[in-house]
């Protein structure tokens, strides 16, 4: 007979909000990475970027307890650099030119 199971080994989902926001930017980021290596990969960089601007967002608009996985460092240190890589890649992925034979 097997011993009845624990809080933590029945749980299966995020504790937090941030926790979920945190697994939906994982599978936009892989979603995003199959585009640039299937299809287009314009599309497919701009996906990424636009979900850590989403992340970011959301790291602005949740409290420090809901944060979850989406709280790495400080508060202003997350929203920084959650935005400044998502802009960015939006921003090379539209000013790249396009390379004929590739």
């Amino acid at each position: 007979m097997t011993p009845p199971a624990t809080e933590t080994e029945r749980r299966r989902r995020p504790s937090t909000v941030g926790g979920l926001i945190y697994l939906i930017l994982v599978g936009l980021t892989i979603a995003g990475l199959c585009l640039v290596a299937f299809g287009p990969w314009r599309r497919g960089i701009a996906l990424v970027g636009a979900a850590f601007v989403v992340a970011s967002g959301s790291r602005v608009l949740l409290d420090e307890r809901e944060a979850g996985m989406l709280r790495v460092r400080s508060k202003w240190f997350d929203v920084t650099a959650l935005a400044g890589v998502g802009i960015a890649l939006i921003v090379l992925a539209a000013n790249i030119p396009d390379q004929p034979g590739l």
